[in-house]
């Protein structure tokens, strides 16, 4: 229920935000959309903490939250991990789909490649970059309700979120969307060790694990993209 009122107000407010703030930019330098995006996230911010307060909010999902899978002795795999997981995997696959094997997806790629070139051979520009805001917003919506039931959200949770998705994309390559999805288990099971061996060391883990990882692949573990 949360997803399906999630998901239509996210891309809602992503074709809004798209239109008012980024389509102005469109021909503008490459930071200045950067630098709007900072804007953008301040001005979410201060709504959400004018209208819901700094309180962490959550959502109640019910018995499933707590419902576990027995795999002999002492070990049991929690079903909501699963859900997360699977989910994951399905939104993955369906994105690889998108992106490699529709018109679509070509458009996306050639627009973002070089989007004068593209626009020359008939794509629509900005039709292809609201679709992909809301495209990006949709999954972000689907993340946000998974986030919401696992450890609840707040108005400032958004910086520390970033952070940990560029990491987990830089770990797995740029480009790589299974590498993304392998960057962020790597980023989880280093965490989960770090709590492990001392409730201090959970997010220093993940920071640590990233850096390792840039140190030795500084193009990351699965990078569709080499430098020449």
């Amino acid at each position: 229920a949360g997803l399906l009122a999630a998901i239509p107000v996210c891309v809602v407010l992503s074709l809004v935000i798209e239109r008012v703030a980024y389509r102005p930019l469109r021909n503008a330098p490459r930071l200045a959309p950067l630098i709007t995006a900072i804007g953008v996230s301040i001005v979410i911010q201060n709504a959400l903490l004018e209208i819901f307060s700094a309180d962490m909010r959550g959502l109640d999902a019910g018995p499933i939250e707590t419902a576990s899978i027995p795999l002999g002795g002492s070990v049991a795999v929690g079903v909501f991990p699963l859900l997360v997981a699977a989910t994951a995997v399905g939104v993955i696959g369906a994105l690889q789909w998108l992106f490699y094997r529709t018109a679509l997806g070509r458009a996306f790629r050639a627009t973002a490649d070089d989007h004068r070139t593209a626009q020359l051979m008939g794509i629509d520009n900005r039709r292809v970059y609201a679709l992909a805001m809301a495209l990006a917003t949709a999954v972000v919506a689907v993340a946000g309700v998974y986030l919401a039931i696992r450890s609840g959200i707040g108005p400032s949770d958004g910086p520390q979120r970033l952070l940990c998705a560029f990491e987990a994309v830089a770990i797995g390559g740029l480009g790589s969307l299974w590498g993304t999805l392998a960057g962020g288990m790597i980023l989880g099971v280093a965490q989960a060790v770090g709590l492990w061996l001392d409730p201090g060391w959970g997010a220093v883990s993940g920071h640590l694990a990233f850096l390792l990882v840039v140190v030795l692949r500084p193009n990351g573990l699965f990078p569709k993209t080499r430098d020449k």
